[in-house]
């Protein structure tokens, strides 16, 4: 369970702390919910406590993790199915942002990144390709203590294709 205070990752939201924890009534019972401030966006969610691995909220990861996957980043394969049915390519992308797992969203980022080399992504790849690259920077912004441009810097160096 979460604290008051605490710092989340919230998958497709992005970086969010633990502004309250209330009790509601919600159709005669009892609720405790989260609330959950996203500074970047300006939104309050509110998360059921009882399910809030649902929704995939996490801790943000220690920065050792962070360190392993910019040192892995070309490591791993790319399903061949996500270069020729982009529904396929939506759909599992769309899963893996869901999920709030650190590496299945840098997965995202490698596989489009590594798609994009071959050709032209088209409007939804870009945008979830934008998307996760924001989260995992926002991250490692607060995480390591650094500003947009050193996190984007690592980022870019890491995905660099190693010859």
């Amino acid at each position: 369970m979460f604290k008051v205070g605490d710092q989340i990752f919230y998958p497709l939201h992005g970086l969010g702390y633990i502004e309250a924890i209330e009790e509601k009534e919600v159709l005669g019972k009892s609720i405790i919910y989260y609330i959950v401030n996203i500074p970047q966006t300006r939104m309050q969610i509110m998360i059921p406590v009882e399910k809030e691995e649902n929704f995939g909220i996490r801790q943000l990861v220690e920065s050792s993790v962070l360190e392993e996957i910019l040192d892995s980043f070309q490591l791993g394969n790319t399903d061949p199915l996500m270069y020729q049915n982009q529904k396929y390519c939506t759909d599992l992308n769309t899963r893996k942002m869901k999920s709030g797992n650190i590496f299945k969203g840098t997965e995202i980022i490698r596989d489009l990144t590594r798609k994009n080399h071959l050709s032209k992504l088209g409007k939804e790849d870009t945008k979830m390709l934008e998307d996760a690259r924001h989260m995992f920077i926002s991250e490692l912004m607060e995480v390591k203590c650094i500003t947009k441009e050193n996190a984007t810097d690592l980022l870019d160096s890491a995905l660099v294709i190693r010859e």
